[in-house]
């Protein structure tokens, strides 16, 4: 998949011949301008040639899968590529060096500057050897390898057509032959038979690649399609064509007619759609259209069902925008096995001939571990069933097979199924979309995504494109949700107002798709249990899962890297970072979070191209001058580390986008200040990019100055003063894209007076004494409140209520009152509420109509609370209830509460 590389250079190249490169060049090389404007106009035509090559892969890639001289015409291709790659490096960091203060590593040295032309020539030399190499790989494709045509949609692929026979098989299968699909059975049945016969329906069964949909769907066809006067299933597939799912729909439909559509081989689309709508104009039908890949398609062949009488139209689909065309009470979304029925499933392929189907005992372990790396995909398991099914059944094979499995999936033609399934969904994703995928497969089995986190690495890699007025970080949500709708990433969590939150991998998926970053060489991911030898691979990237010994005795090469993202929290740092400095210089991404980093090499400012320097969680206390150079830099995350100043170079980073710099002090959070941001003395005003400002120590010049920070979307703001109030307010009424905001007062007796807010600001976090009237600049576009140590004496919610659209509450050691009261038809959208450290409350009163939505409530260190609040039957939604840090008395009313069946189930921590 070599457009995925491709695409990456067009873009590099697009960077060095964009207006900033460009001016840059302009001005240092004016006097060797003929020279300039000729290498420009070499990588202009580079890029023409590689854009061109990228359509024409994306459009044969499919249809050569088994081609050997087109592979290795790709393979040299991808090589070439990233020669290319490097020399645009080499340009952008040539075209980035101030010349008359000296250049890079030269000075450093000790050696001479360089004399400007030679260097520049000797670019040129390199991008004139790259456009003849291009050139010539073109005419030895010609001479050499003969491809399939991208546009003749008559020609099948390999893979195509073996998920087409995997479709006809699963229509074979019997009702016994199917596995914890009862619910999902009998709802498609009751859809078939049931409710509104006098009008159609399209049903929509939908869900990844190997869930069984066409199965469930062929076994309900089977059992159904009598009942209707006549019947067809036809497989469309990514590559249909309009004419040939028409003309089969024709021929299925009058299989059992007495009359005959006569020769429809000549017929356009309109003449078969005429024929088609005649024929069941005023009859009753089933049909069934499986895998259908796009909107289009689906919009295409449902305008049929209107047409029908009390008829059916099922569509299988595994794209999340198909299935959204459908009404959401006919559509079925399949999910994984739970454990149990994936045993059964397992077991049912594995020991067919065995009684009862029942495992050995001493193969119980094995085989249970194997169910799990399975992940609950049917297709995985009866393919890896099958295989194990005619292997000798002996612990030593079983563990073979276990450890090898990663393995098994990519070569052994017995679960090519599982590839070919999967394998489709990829190769049909957009270019930008693969590299994405591809990413989110290099980090560990399991391994939880988080929006923001994975929005930020993306965008740092170069993997998102510019959209209109969207930012970098709204393309990639997009990304994100693209990917969740074509069941690439899992969606495993939403927030409390439903925005996607954490993401995973499906592992069946991931496996195949290690394979892929292997042999593009796009990425490694390395684990030192898992691997041997050493980790000099031709990967751009390496994430680093675990590793025992010094990086430096394990890797002999790493100048090819251009991103290094380490997991493993244990692994030994010394000198990493003076390695990838002194031996990486184009890196762009150091995700080195967790690791005891103490000291920042002076040397990193020759990372001219890095885009993300990640070091929460680390020893670092100060940075050197240094970082001013990272005039790239989008990401700096120091969160959590030692750091309480930054070098005023800081505010050279003009590209700078999100500032990550909280330091705690104490990890009980209960204390005012707990934790500490950072000081930037001056120039704060010139980091207009900025998006995330976390954390600010409030000092004069930098709070009137962050009015000039337009593009904010998160602030977190410490150690606010009175005097600093209203230079604040004024900021914070122009900052309109601001959407999560922190403050935290000086002290105690410190009263936060903000009367205005950000006007579409949706978490609000204060910490600090409060006063009643705080809220009323609060807008309604807010979904999540928290009040920290606030001290108000009076009732707060009668004036929070007003938040109609508040999803989280958080009361923490805010109210120093006795009784809280939540009356009915307040907060109708809360989903979480949590109240914490309120000393003196004795009474919560929760009317019937209050919350009618909470799905979970905590309640913390309440001491003088001596009942379980009533009220708490009428939160009928609740799912999670929780009573933690409570006394032993207020533990033995809770049991008693529960024997007497007034309690549903809790959960609950003692006081320490």
């Amino acid at each position: 998949m070599a457009e995925v590389v491709i695409l990456s250079v067009v873009i590099k190249i697009g960077v060095a011949l964009g207006k900033e490169a460009v001016k840059q060049a302009s001005l240092q090389f004016q006097q060797f301008n003929t020279q300039l404007t000729e290498l420009q106009g070499r990588m202009g035509r580079i890029r023409m040639e590689l854009r061109l090559m990228h359509g024409f892969l994306c459009g044969v890639d499919i249809r050569n899968r088994r081609n050997q001289t087109y592979e290795i015409w790709v393979q040299e291709l991808r090589m070439l590529a990233h020669e290319i790659e490097d020399i645009m490096d080499e340009y952008l960091y040539f075209v980035g060096h101030k010349h008359g203060t000296g250049w890079g590593t030269y000075l450093k040295k000790g050696c001479k500057q360089p004399n400007v032309l030679i260097s520049l020539n000797k670019i040129a030399s390199m991008v004139m050897e790259a456009e003849t190499n291009l050139g010539h790989l073109f005419l030895v494709k010609s001479r050499w390898v003969s491809v399939v045509d991208g546009g003749n949609s008559s020609n099948s692929s390999d893979i195509v057509e073996r998920s087409q026979h995997l479709a006809s098989s699963s229509r074979s299968l019997g009702e016994e032959d199917l596995v914890g699909v009862d619910e999902d059975r009998e709802q498609l049945e009751t859809w078939l038979r049931g409710m509104h016969l006098d009008c159609s329906v399209v049903i929509v069964l939908h869900g990844m690649g190997g869930l069984g949909k066409t199965a469930l769907a062929a076994n309900v066809y089977m059992k159904e399609r009598e009942k209707f006067d006549c019947h067809a299933w036809v497989f469309v597939s990514q590559t249909y064509s309009t004419k040939d799912v028409l003309k089969r729909l024709i021929t299925e439909l009058y299989k059992e007619s007495e009359d005959t559509p006569g020769d429809i081989t000549n017929l356009e689309i309109d003449g078969l759609q005429n024929i088609l709508i005649t024929f069941i104009a005023d009859k009753k039908y089933l049909i069934i259209l499986d895998d259908v890949w796009t909107p289009k398609a689906f919009d295409e062949f449902s305008r049929l069902i209107r047409n029908g009488k009390n008829s059916r139209l099922i569509i299988t689909t595994r794209e999340g925008d198909v299935a959204a065309r459908a009404t959401p009470d006919r559509m079925l979304t399949l999910k994984d096995l739970p454990e149990d029925k994936a045993w059964d499933l397992f077991c049912k392929t594995t020991f067919a001939n065995y009684a009862d189907h029942e495992c050995p005992k001493d193969l119980k372990p094995l085989s249970e571990e194997i169910v799990l790396r399975c992940k609950g995909l049917p297709l995985a398991i009866v393919s890896v069933g099958s295989l194990l099914r005619v292997r000798e059944k002996t612990v030593e094979e079983w563990r073979r097979i276990n450890d090898q499995l990663g393995w098994e999936l990519i070569n052994n033609p017995m679960l090519g199924d599982v590839r070919n399934v999967l394998h489709l969904s990829y190769i049909y994703l957009p270019t930008q979309l693969k590299s994405c995928f591809l990413y989110c497969s290099l980090f560990s089995e399991g391994y939880l995504f988080g929006r923001n986190m994975l929005a930020r690495l993306w965008t740092a890699e170069g993997f998102i494109e510019e959209r209109g007025a969207s930012t970098f970080e709204q393309v990639a949500e997009g990304y994100m949700k693209e990917l969740v709708q074509r069941n690439m990433l899992q969606l495993v969590q939403r927030n409390s107002f439903g925005r996607m939150k954490m993401f995973r991998m499906h592992d069946i998926l991931r496996e195949l798709a290690i394979d892929l970053c292997r042999n593009d060489l796009f990425g490694v991911t390395y684990d030192e249990d898992k691997c041997a030898g050493s980790l000099d691979k031709d990967g751009r990237r390496l994430v680093v899962q675990k590793l025992k010994k010094d990086i430096e005795r394990s890797i002999s090469s790493v100048h090819q890297l251009r991103s290094i993202t380490v997991l493993d929290k244990s692994m030994p740092s010394l000198t990493l970072l003076h390695l990838l400095c002194e031996m990486s210089t184009y890196m762009t991404v150091l995700e080195l979070s967790g690791l005891p980093i103490v000291n920042i090499p002076y040397a990193i400012g020759n990372l001219f191209n890095l885009r993300h320097l990640g070091l929460r969680r680390s020893k670092v206390k100060m940075l050197p001058k240094s970082v001013e150079k990272l005039s790239n830099l989008l990401t700096l995350d120091l969160s959590r580390s030692d750091i309480d100043e930054l070098p005023g170079g800081i505010v050279k980073l003009k590209k700078l986008r999100h500032l990550f710099a909280q330091k705690v002090k104490y990890l009980n959070g209960r204390f005012l200040l707990s934790s500490s941001g950072v000081r930037i003395r001056s120039g704060l005003g010139n980091l207009t990019n900025l998006q995330t400002l976390q954390s600010l120590e409030a000092q004069d010049e930098s709070v009137r100055k962050l009015r000039e920070l337009r593009q904010l979307r998160s602030l977190r703001l410490f150690n606010l003063k009175r005097v600093y109030h209203e230079p604040l307010c004024e900021s914070l009424v122009e900052m309109h894209f601001l959407s999560k905001l922190h403050v935290i007062a000086s002290d105690e007796n410190e009263v936060l007076l903000l009367n205005a807010l950000p006007p579409n600001l949706q978490k609000l976090n204060l910490t600090g004494k409060l006063d009643i009237d705080s809220f009323q600049a609060v807008g309604r576009n807010l979904y999540s409140l928290r009040l920290n140590l606030s001290q108000l004496i009076e009732d707060p919610l009668p004036s929070i209520s007003l938040l109609s659209n508040l999803t989280e509450l958080f009361l923490d050691g805010a109210y120093n009152g006795e009784k809280l009261v939540f009356l009915s038809e307040w907060f109708p959208n809360l989903k979480t509420l949590q109240l914490r450290d309120l000393h003196n409350l004795k009474q919560l009163d929760i009317q019937e109509g209050a919350m009618v939505t909470l799905e979970k409530l905590s309640l913390v260190n309440l001491d003088s609370i001596t009942e379980i609040p009533p009220g708490i039957k009428f939160l009928v939604t609740l799912r999670y209830l929780g009573f933690h840090e409570i006394t032993q008395g207020f533990l033995t009313l809770l049991r008693e509460c529960v024997r007497n069946g007034g309690m549903r189930q809790f959960w609950y921590t003692p006081r320490a």
